[in-house]
């Protein structure tokens, strides 16, 4: 018996082999889950490759969490292959350049990065509802929005509004019985992380700060993490926070 055997997710953000959404598929599979990948535009066919490299290959469905014709319409398409949706892995996360240097940047980029890597939550969440049972799980990641960060900028306030919009979707979507929780990584060398500029300066400390060590080319225990808060092991948690970072959250400088 597997964590998720007769269990579909809804698992977004595979990019890459490499993705941490990638592994929490992977993981998922190998626990019985059936799994819908999620992905849009240029990157669709990109996503269609790399669905091929897990145990079974799953149907790759498009959303773009910004266009509200996609949202509205995701839980129609989805019934083209399940008839709920028991998980939801909200792996979204972009802000533009002009984002990273905190004092010069527009409405137009931080808009942009509120919407995309925190609104979305929310969206997806909605999005996804009229498929979701009682005692599902939505679980997104985040990098600890706690501090200001090297190079982080306007990404990190997006991700306090991220990490904001799950309390508040755990407080309303409690009561249908659906959690709501992320995990806080520390740094992995994924896509998104190297269109970070400046990203190398986590890369290069973040393993002399972590009680446990830290290695940014492994997602796997971040994953493992996901599929944990996703499965039915946290039926009494929500609205939390689990750091996944090899213990740098609880450190002082």
């Amino acid at each position: 018996m597997g964590l998720f055997d007769g269990k579909t997710l809804l698992i977004t953000g595979v990019l890459m082999d490499t993705s941490i959404a990638f592994h929490v598929a992977k993981l998922a599979q190998e626990q019985g889950a059936s799994v819908i990948l999620t992905s849009f535009g240029r990157t669709m066919k990109i996503t269609q490759t790399i669905a091929r490299r897990l145990p079974v290959t799953p149907p790759v469905v498009e959303l773009d969490v910004s266009n509200p014709e996609h949202l509205e319409s995701l839980a129609e398409r989805l019934r083209e292959h399940t008839d709920q949706i028991d998980g939801v892995l909200h792996s979204i996360g972009f802000a533009p350049q002009g984002a990273f240097t905190f004092l010069d940047a527009t409405w137009e980029d931080v808009g942009t990065a509120v919407q995309v890597s925190a609104y979305s939550l929310k969206a997806l969440a909605v999005a996804a509802m009229p498929l979701m049972v009682p005692g599902g799980s939505i679980v997104g990641l985040t990098f600890d929005a706690r501090y200001a960060w090297p190079v982080y900028d306007w990404m990190g306030v997006a991700k306090a509004a991220f990490e904001s919009t799950n309390r508040y979707c755990a407080r309303d979507l409690g009561p249908k019985g659906i959690r709501c929780n992320l995990v806080a990584a520390g740094p992995i060398r994924t896509t998104a992380a190297k269109s970070i500029p400046g990203f190398e300066v986590f890369e290069e400390q973040w393993d002399t700060r972590a009680p446990l060590g830290w290695d940014v080319t492994d997602p796997l225990p971040t994953a493992k993490a996901c599929v944990a808060l996703l499965s039915d092991w946290f039926p009494a948690t929500t609205g939390e926070i689990v750091h996944v970072d090899g213990g740098v959250h609880a450190m002082g400088c």
